[in-house]
């Protein structure tokens, strides 16, 4: 299948985004170590983009990530900063939508 990429979309509770931010970026480091990472941020609406924008909102930002291959995001997703990460921001969180793609 080759290159993996993931769009999640991350809504945290109401005024509880930048607290699920800071955990995130404080993971970040730990993620682009691991084997096939090629790519992994997190997004926010960007201003002044125009009427075409279709904007998550203030309590919504997204995770743009690109991998190797399946087996790299597969590991990834059970490393243990992972599990830690998600386990400090659960109670955070309103929703959460992960999609993984590959090229078409």
């Amino acid at each position: 299948m080759g290159m993996v990429h993931v769009f999640a979309v991350i809504t945290a509770k109401p005024g509880q985004r930048d607290a699920v931010l800071e955990k995130f970026r404080a993971n970040v480091p730990a993620v682009e170590a691991e084997d096939g990472c090629i790519e992994y941020r997190a997004v926010v609406d960007a201003e002044d983009a125009g009427g075409f924008q279709a904007p998550l909102g203030p309590d919504t930002f997204a995770v743009v990530e690109k991998w190797e291959n399946m087996v790299a995001l597969q590991a990834h997703a059970a490393a243990p900063h992972m599990k830690a990460y998600g386990a400090a921001v659960k109670d955070m969180l309103a929703d959460r939508a992960v999609h993984v793609l590959r090229d078409a």
